[in-house]
């Protein structure tokens, strides 16, 4: 498991291109029947893609958590963006569609995932953070969840938020959990610009044609930077980063969340006018 630690503002400042995507950027993570996993150091989050085949591909552990099992101090949050999967927890078995949202508490301790058809096989976004309370493992899809239509046409940021993982929808320790869909013809997402100093977050774009890019802006806000990303990667937002997006078409992105609190509303908001 990679490990990606954590980088000063000030530091940050000095990044040239290859040192951002160093270390913001997760990337090459979807491979055929494997799992890849990222350890960062913001707020201990893990981070990545699960794509397996169609016989069943066990969650291993890993040196880096010092534990029995991946989840005796943990808790997790999967949304498939691919074709049809499984996943079964403690022998039960969960069927995830396309843009379903499992929830898995500490101390369960067998995974394994599966895709229904080799020919389109499930890709499942995959995020963790340490857990010091366990919550029931809760399958929720798509139209279950609460949802949020915001910005205009003429904005170029008409977009759906789909909330999962929050105080009022699956309970969770600390993780949040959601995804935003772009309507065509819009390419903005999360502008006016935000931070939320109490907590880290991780952005991962899908739904991108290959050819395509999202330009991720981030920095802090009177020092903002830029990172391209296409389909299937993910970037890590530091608490003191914006983290806001313009694509060449529209896309969707999963965003997760841990750290102080699980207030999707706390946000310290900055002007269009005010960045830099």
């Amino acid at each position: 498991m990679k490990i990606l630690h954590s980088v000063h503002p000030d530091d940050f400042r000095k990044y040239d291109t290859s040192a951002i995507r160093k270390h913001f950027l997760l990337e090459d993570l979807g491979q055929d029947n494997k799992s890849n996993f990222v350890y960062t150091h913001y707020d201990r989050m893990v981070a990545g893609i699960v794509k397996p085949g169609v016989q069943p591909l066990a969650l291993d552990n890993h040196d880096n958590l010092r534990s029995d099992y991946f989840l005796e101090r943990r808790e997790m949050g999967i949304i498939n963006v691919g074709g049809d999967g499984e996943v079964i927890v403690d022998g039960n078995f969960f069927l995830l569609q396309k843009l379903d949202c499992l929830y898995l508490g500490k101390g369960v301790k067998k995974v394994e995932l599966t895709s229904k058809l080799a020919q389109q096989p499930a890709v499942l976004f995959v995020l963790s953070a340490p857990a010091h309370t366990s919550f029931p493992t809760t399958l929720m899809n798509s139209d279950s969840s609460t949802k949020v239509d915001l910005g205009t046409s003429q904005t170029a940021n008409r977009r759906t938020i789909y909330k999962y993982i929050h105080k009022d929808g699956i309970q969770s320790c600390q993780l949040v959990m959601g995804l935003t869909i772009l309507h065509a013809g819009s390419v903005w997402n999360t502008m006016p610009a935000h931070t939320h100093d109490r907590r880290m977050e991780v952005y991962f774009y899908f739904d991108m044609a290959s050819d395509q890019r999202v330009f991720h802006y981030m920095g802090e806000p009177t020092e903002t930077r830029h990172i391209l990303i296409g389909n299937h990667e993910a970037v890590v937002s530091p608490p003191w980063s914006i983290h806001s997006g313009s694509g060449t078409s529209n896309y969707s992105f999963i965003w997760g969340m841990a750290g102080e609190n699980m207030e999707f509303t706390d946000m310290d908001a900055v002007q269009i006018k005010d960045l830099r």
